[in-house]
């Protein structure tokens, strides 16, 4: 199974995602978390050293990988083909859950790359649940009703496609 969290900062993508990893643990299921910008640079330094396989095959084994914040940082068009290449790697063999402040529709800006991002969201979309959530942050949410934060001063109308 495939998961899509997507939605604007602190609104629990992560939180959830952590939920569910925990359960999956629970339940006897190995689970390695990692953030995209981690994952993308361990990836990239590995394959710049002739060894991207030894990266690949750990990322691949668990039960379930989570990649969070998938799109908060744009990634070279080199980043993209290695993440294709795990994506890949894991397809019908192994759950794996994104969270991303992106909507799909702007993955091509997020990976320099429309064609490999539509060839990774293809994957990552066959037998999948995509959770959209929407709202204000929490964190924001909290300083405003303290106070220390005024409404309005900062936008939060950001909605993924």
């Amino acid at each position: 199974m495939r998961c899509l969290l997507l939605g604007p900062p602190g609104v629990g993508k992560t939180h959830l995602a952590v939920a569910l990893g925990r359960e999956a643990i629970e339940r006897g299921y190995s689970v390695l978390f990692t953030t995209a910008a981690f994952l993308v640079a361990t990836l990239t330094k590995t394959h710049l050293a002739g060894r991207l396989e030894e990266k690949i095959c750990p990322c691949a084994k668990p039960k379930l990988l989570i990649v969070d914040e998938l799109g908060y940082l744009p990634q070279e068009a080199n980043a993209a083909h290695l993440l294709f290449q795990l994506v890949s790697r894991r397809y019908e063999r192994g759950s794996i859950q994104v969270t991303s402040n992106r909507g799909m529709g702007e993955w091509g800006e997020v990976f320099s790359d429309p064609v490999v991002a539509r060839a990774i969201l293809d994957r990552l979309l066959h037998h999948s649940h995509v959770v959209t959530i929407r709202g204000e942050s929490y964190r924001l949410h909290k300083k405003r009703r303290s106070g220390l934060l005024k409404t309005g001063s900062l936008a939060t109308n950001h909605q993924p496609a």
